[in-house]
């Protein structure tokens, strides 16, 4: 990319994949960018889970009934998750690293989706976070806001439409 104004018109969500996986230096610099996102009172609470294993994509994918099948296609995926207790701003600090990673991603030409997991519960009333944590062994104390799926392209998307910009919701001074 050449410049941010770019990236951001370029970034958009993708679900496919081809089977090619993500160097290691590329997965480094996904997490790097999560780690140098900015947070409340710097605590830099959140905590990632960096997964490559394809039995555990699948399983991962298989914790929320719908819109996350594409976590099972990706050559690797990141559980973002932080402990409320330790910090009153888990979920903006965490949405902050979360879209620092895709950002980051998608400067280095990869494509990534964000699935939601805080607050599902599957049919069966257990919760999308609970079976996350046993599938990985994050601590009872930590909430799953996300898993983020990475991957190469397998699809083309356009960019952003700058035609399609609601500048109406945009408010100065006064709503």
């Amino acid at each position: 990319m050449n410049d941010f104004k770019e990236l951001v018109q370029m970034r958009r969500s993708h679900r496919k994949f081809t089977d090619e996986p993500l160097t290691s230096e590329e997965v480094r610099l996904i997490v790097r960018a999560g780690l140098m996102s900015p947070t409340s009172k710097n605590r830099r609470s959140w905590h990632f889970v960096v997964v490559d294993d394809k039995v555990n994509l699948q399983k991962l994918a298989d914790a929320k009934e719908q819109y996350a099948e594409f976590v099972g296609g990706a050559p690797l995926a990141i559980v973002v998750s932080a402990n409320p207790e330790e910090d009153e701003c888990w979920i903006e600090d965490c949405s902050i690293a979360a879209v620092t990673m895709q950002y980051q991603a998608e400067d280095l030409g990869l494509g990534s989706c964000w699935a939601q997991m805080k607050n599902y519960t599957l049919t069966d009333g257990t919760s999308s976070e609970a079976v996350i944590r046993g599938i990985l062994g994050i601590p009872e104390s930590h909430r799953v806001l996300c898993i983020l799926a990475f991957g190469h392209k397998a699809d083309e998307r356009k960019p952003q439409n700058e035609e399609r910009l609601k500048w109406e919701n945009v408010h100065i001074d006064q709503y």
